[in-house]
Formats: structure tokens, sequence, C-alpha cells
């Protein structure tokens, strides 16, 4: 879609009559250098480099996530370079805009486009199996549920003059100030109340994990800083809000109403993002090959996730949504806000099991019509009979 932001993707073709298999992971990393409001030292070479240091390798791009696709890399090399057959197709995906830049307002154009380039784009454009294996981090747990989610421009306004500052009328409720970002204040506090209520409401537990969805704000501008004479009549904050699978977010927005009506404030609510969460359907076939590779390669059963793993954004979510039932799957730091590193025998381990699940899946016998197993229409299709030709 843009030259300077692409997917790369490679096929090693199966001879047939087996099952096909994505193995994915993405190209783009958290945190640019120049990102000096997000982070307080956004040059940390912990963001933009990797080391060895003992037993472990550090860095935010190792671990999120081209430490998981050198070992899914390797893997499918150390398949090729054995000359070990396989029936049905594997497929290496490295894909751009995993990770979030949004565009709103003033910032527009490729920069801050994401996953309509990576994922989606791929999967619309050709690249399409019968499972996918998204490698991100999950302690080698197996995850197969994710939330959705819709990002929020909450304005607030005043109803008076703009006052220079000289002029500014004290003392007010910080609702009823004149000054559009201490109403904001009084908005941000009442929302930190809505978004603890809200996670507690809206928690899920499946069989594919448990769902805590989240809200945070985590921008916010009014006024220029190079003219701080007069209080600002307008003030808007943005807000990240992870829906469940199949939740309206438009209930959301209103929910967001609701907290500047009860504070008091004039402004509006807007949705300018929406990305549907999904969990996999028809992917049992995919979790039961993850469980048997996971057992010849480590003395203990999968991992038991974390809630957080399970309460953000995959790109299993593009893969389910288009009808590819997509699992996680990979190592994962021991403290990833934190620590940022993998012991070197994960990736040694990772690279192991993904071949042994690539081996497993691609050379169980498929029939010759397949429907796709995560796509809500798949009795459809399961109800038409397969040509007669289909395998000569």
């Amino acid at each position: 879609m843009i030259p300077e932001r692409f997917n790369v993707v490679a096929t090693l073709p199966g001879t047939g009559g087996g099952y096909s298999l994505i193995f994915n992971a993405h190209l783009d990393t958290t945190l640019r250098s120049d990102a000096e409001w997000s982070a307080r030292d956004s040059k940390d070479p912990l963001y933009h480099s990797a080391w060895v240091e003992g037993d472990s390798i550090y860095g935010d791009g190792v671990v999120n996530d081209k430490g998981p696709m050198a070992a899914f890399l390797v893997a499918a090399k150390a398949i090729r370079d054995a000359g070990y057959p396989l029936q049905g197709d594997l497929i290496v995906s490295a894909v751009a805009g995993e990770i979030s830049r949004e565009p709103i307002e003033e910032w527009q154009g490729p920069m801050y486009l994401s996953k309509d380039l990576g994922v989606r784009f791929m999967v619309t454009h050709g690249v399409v199996a019968d499972f996918a294996l998204v490698a991100e981090g999950t302690g080698f747990g197996i995850v197969g549920i994710e939330p959705g989610k819709a990002h929020f421009k909450v304005t607030v306004y005043t109803d008076g003059p703009r006052y220079y500052t000289p002029y500014l009328p004290r003392p007010t409720d910080m609702a009823d100030s004149p000054n559009a970002i201490v109403r904001a204040a009084a908005v941000l506090a009442e929302f930190e109340n809505w978004a603890l209520d809200y996670q507690t409401r809206n928690t899920y537990r499946g069989e594919n994990g448990t769902i805590v969805p989240k809200a945070s704000v985590n921008a916010i501008r009014s006024g220029y800083p190079f003219n701080v004479t007069s209080a600002p009549q307008i003030a808007a904050f943005y807000v990240d809000t992870r829906i469940l699978p199949g939740a309206n977010p438009m209930d959301v927005r209103e929910e967001l109403r609701g907290v500047l009506r009860k504070v008091g404030v004039p402004g509006e609510v807007e949705l300018y993002v929406y990305r549907p969460g999904f969990e996999a359907k028809g992917a049992e076939r995919l979790i039961e090959t993850i469980k048997r590779s996971h057992a010849a390669t480590f003395p203990a059963p999968p991992a038991i996730v974390a809630d957080a793993v399970t309460s953000m954004w995959r790109d299993t979510n593009a893969f389910n949504e288009v009808g590819i039932p997509a699992i996680s799957y990979a190592p994962r730091a021991q403290s990833h806000a934190a620590t940022k590193s993998f012991k070197l025998k994960d990736l040694t381990d990772a690279a192991l099991v993904y071949a042994r699940i690539a081996t497993d899946l691609c050379n169980q016998e498929r029939p010759a019509s397949v429907p796709l197993g995560a796509h809500i229409n798949r009795d459809i299709a399961a109800s038409i009979k397969p040509s007669r030709t289909s395998r000569v």
C-alpha cells in the first residue's frame, strides 16, 4: 500500500493435501526516538537497540516482536534445509503496522497509518491459510481471545469569555472554572472512577482467556505554550478504551457522555477509531497441535497467561475477523513493561517448538474443501459439496 512500509511474506510450498499455516509477527517497534511527549527518555537504547547480557537478550524490538519472528524464520529455514516434506503450505510473514498509530486532526498521512497496512492488507491481497499462529509474547501460553479497541476524543468547553489572566475570576469549583484545562481536570477525576467501574463490569472469563478491558486517557491538548496569557475555552483529551468482542463502541461513547453530564461540564465525545476484538473460532486443530508440540519440547504444560496478555490488541484479531482461525503463542519477557528481555534459551526453544508445530499441522490430512474456520458464515460454505476434480 505504501512503498516505505511493506509486508514481507515467503512460502515454503507443500506437496498438497495438508493444512496450511501462517506464522506471523510484526516489524514495527513501540517508540520513535522523537516521541518526547510520550516517554521521559524516548532515546533510551532499550527502545532502539539490542544486546546480549549473560543468558538474556535485551531490547524492546527483540521482545516486541522480532525475537519470536526470528524463531519461526529459523524453524522454517531448518525445515527447508533438511528437506523435510510438508503437505500443506508453510507461510512466514513479517508485517507493518501492528503497533497503533491512528490518523486524527493534523496528524494525517502514511506515518499515522498502522493496522490497515499490516495483516489486514496482507490477507485481503492474497496471503491466506487455514490457520495463523501469531508469534507474540504469551510466555508459551496459548491465547485465543483479545479485546477490540475504541478511541474517543472528549472535548470540554467553557461557557464564558476567554479570560485574560489578570481578569480570571476565583474562587470557582473546578467544573465551573472559566479555564477549560481546569474543567477537563474535573472531568478526568470522574473519568478515573468510571474507568475502574467499566473494567470491573466488563471483565470476561472464558475458556480462551480472561479479558479485563481497561480505559486510559493517553493524550491531552489545550492552549498554546507560546501564548499562555489567556485561559483557553476548549480542551480535549483522547481515550484508549478496550472493548469486549461483540461490544458496541456507541455504548461506550454514551457512557463517556454520561461522565460529562455527571460532572456538569459541557462537551462532546467523538469516536474516531473502532477495531473489533475476537475470540478464535474453529481453532481447535491448531490448539491441539500447539499443545502436542509444546509437550514434546517442554517439561511443563502451556503456561497460564496473565490477564493483561489477553486484554490487549494482537494481530490475531485481524486474522480472526476475516475468518482465519488465529492463536498467539510465543516466549515472553518476565516483566515486559520493565526489563524487555528474553532468555536466549527461550528463543531456541521457540524455534524448536515452531518447527514441530509446522511439521505436525502441515502434514495433517486436509479434506478437499475446508471453509474458513473462524468465518461467521462458515456453515454456508460447508453446505456445498467439493468439486470432484479438486484433488486431481
